[in-house]
């Protein structure tokens, strides 16, 4: 795996698509576990681009291996973000009271 199909194809179009699956799963308010799930799906396509588009070896052990980090990060970087938003959102008079007694 070169650099640059690395950056392109791993980085860009597998990190973008792992993290907005990351973005969806919070929306939804689904739980963390199925971030690594997707994001394990999410690395076998890129390894089979990978392998359809510039003839690398299908079951690459360290190319799925790096496609599955790059991914998981991703997912969840976009996955806390979305979910940070919406904890801020919705139990936000928790982080700022109003009525403060006793002062």
């Amino acid at each position: 795996m070169t650099l640059a199909t690395y950056i392109g194809l791993t980085l860009c179009l597998g990190g973008a698509a792992a993290f907005t699956t990351g973005r969806a799963l919070a929306r939804n308010w689904r739980a963390f576990w199925q971030v690594p799930a997707f994001c394990l799906l999410l690395a076998a396509a890129i390894q089979f681009l990978h392998y359809a588009l510039f003839n690398e070896p299908l079951l690459s052990f360290s190319g799925i291996l790096s496609a599955y980090i790059t991914t998981l990060c991703l997912g969840a970087f976009g996955f806390f973000l979305t979910r940070r938003s919406q904890m801020r959102r919705q139990y936000g008079f928790l982080l700022h009271p109003t009525n403060q007694q006793g002062s």
